[in-house]
């Protein structure tokens, strides 16, 4: 199963995004800030991230244009989930990296899909 990195600020959406994909059987970290979600790419090496817009210290795409000049970032897959919808920051999400975009509220099937989808097939803990 992919290793995911969630990073999102709001405790309730964090934490429900977690138990979710670790009943699923993936292997998960989570993190509330920027400075956090950095430490835990470096340290953990996911295949995907969920990233939060609008977090303390960073914000999502900044975090992401961090991440894809890490050595390792290019191979991580980016999800922007976001209550920001305007074309200019979709925009700004692809241009920061970002691989799929999603609004809240979200349907967690939908995000536990669209996961599914970024991962690597033959994902190994790493």
């Amino acid at each position: 199963m992919p290793n995911i990195l969630v990073v999102e600020d709001d405790d309730d959406i964090r934490d429900l995004i977690v138990l979710q994909l670790l009943q699923d059987g993936h292997h998960v970290r989570a993190a509330a800030t920027g400075p956090e979600a950095l430490a835990a790419v470096e340290q953990q090496h996911p295949d995907v991230m969920v990233l939060d817009w609008v977090l303390p210290y960073l914000t999502g795409p900044q975090i992401c244009r961090r991440v894809r000049a890490m050595p390792q970032g290019g191979r991580v897959k980016v999800l922007m989930l976001t209550v920001r919808i305007a074309d200019a920051d979709m925009a700004e999400s692809l241009a920061a990296g970002v691989d799929a975009f999603m609004t809240k509220p979200f349907d967690i099937h939908e995000l536990r899909a669209r996961i599914m989808d970024l991962a690597p097939q033959d994902s190994g803990v790493g």
